[in-house]
């Protein structure tokens, strides 16, 4: 029996068992071999093959975006409109069979598109080059889902299903929950800082056995689902920052393009008639957290044509290594113009965090 057999059975038996306090163990085994199954998936094939055209770009600009969404959605339209790139669009779907990168010029930042074919259900098992798809959109800083918003809500529905190995699409930041430190002997130390409701003793003692983990510490700092403990353990899952986007709303009625602007994490655009565009990058920039700064040089007025594209919660010394990597060792203070300071200018020091368009003047020693 293949992997993909296996899979396939266990899914079928998680649907077959009813969810209760007699089957919580048994479920949380399940879904432990499952994860163990979806994980060998993506390693690649031991049996050596003819080499093909490589598929992964070179990562480059300040921030890569991933364009992953089912055949004919308008993701090579997008990609055409918002980049200098043209990149080949026709009303029969697979028109793109590869990896296609552009870059979005905003606010400063260089921002990297990636234009992936076309992914289809059961792309989590390889089909139609859904493996190479889903290895691509895990190395981007945010995914951009593009729906078609002529087909409704079961589209959405069947992205999370085709992106559910390795890969979870979140809108926010996501804390490491668990602490699971693998030991020599003693066998499993288990303590929680908050009250569990969803994961006891022997549901974790039984999974960390199914992937032979007998002696460890493990530490939960929150409630959480026995999902989560499994992506903790398998240490393969990413989680990514998500921005849905549904095209083709001029194709609706009015009623249904604000229903589908309400939706959390969603935004609404027309690629045909190029409307939305504008917001949808103001959203792309928030999701990617970035910021720019501004240097001025002493006695002269600051450099406003260049600017320097940093993450958010960027302290002075991240700045000082960004401009040289000799600077932070030679670094004496720095005057701080921006919404970061109580007063214009405030003399900082490196630990000092920046604020969109601050502006920065480092005096050495």
């Amino acid at each position: 029996m293949g992997i993909l057999e296996k899979i396939g059975e266990i899914e079928r038996e998680i649907s077959r068992t009813q969810k209760n306090k007699a089957t919580e163990y048994h479920l949380g085994l399940l879904k432990a071999k499952l994860a163990k199954y979806r994980a060998q998936l993506l390693e690649p094939s031991k049996s050596a093959g003819a080499k093909g055209e490589g598929f992964d770009v070179m990562k480059s600009g300040d921030a890569r975006v991933a364009l992953i969404g089912f055949p004919s959605v308008g993701k090579s339209t997008f990609l055409s409109l918002m980049t200098a790139t043209a990149s080949e669009a026709a009303s029969y779907e697979f028109t793109t069979l590869t990896c296609i990168p552009g870059v979005i010029e905003y606010n400063g930042a260089n921002i990297q598109l990636l234009d992936l074919p076309g992914i289809i259900e059961g792309a989590s098992q390889g089909k139609g080059r859904g493996r190479q798809v889903i290895a691509v959109a895990r190395t981007a800083d945010v995914v951009i889902m593009m729906l078609d918003a002529t087909k409704g809500d079961v589209q959405s529905v069947c992205m999370m299903l085709v992106c559910s190995v390795c890969m979870m699409l979140v809108c926010s930041v996501v804390m490491l929950v668990f602490c699971v430190q693998p030991k020599k002997g003693g066998g499993l130390s288990y303590n929680s800082m908050v009250p569990l409701t969803m994961c006891s003793e022997k549901l974790v003692q039984l999974i960390l056995h199914e992937y032979k983990i007998f002696n460890a510490e493990v530490l939960f700092r929150e409630d959480s689902t026995p999902d989560d403990f499994i992506d903790v353990i398998v240490g393969n899952r990413v989680y990514m920052p998500c921005l849905y986007v549904y095209n083709k709303v001029d194709q609706i009625s009015i009623e249904e393009v604000d229903r589908l602007a309400h939706e959390p994490h969603s935004v609404v655009i027309s690629c045909g008639m190029k409307l939305n565009l504008d917001y949808l990058l103001e959203r792309l920039w928030e999701y990617l957290a970035l910021i720019c700064l501004y240097t001025k040089k002493r006695g002269e007025r600051p450099d406003f044509s260049d600017a320097i594209i940093m993450r958010r919660g960027a302290s002075v010394e991240h700045v000082c290594h960004r401009i040289h990597r000799t600077l932070a060792s030679q670094f004496k203070y720095a005057l701080v113009w921006g919404t970061s300071t109580k007063f214009d200018p405030q003399r900082v020091g490196l630990t000092h965090v920046m604020e969109h368009e601050d502006v920065i003047q480092i005096v050495k020693k």
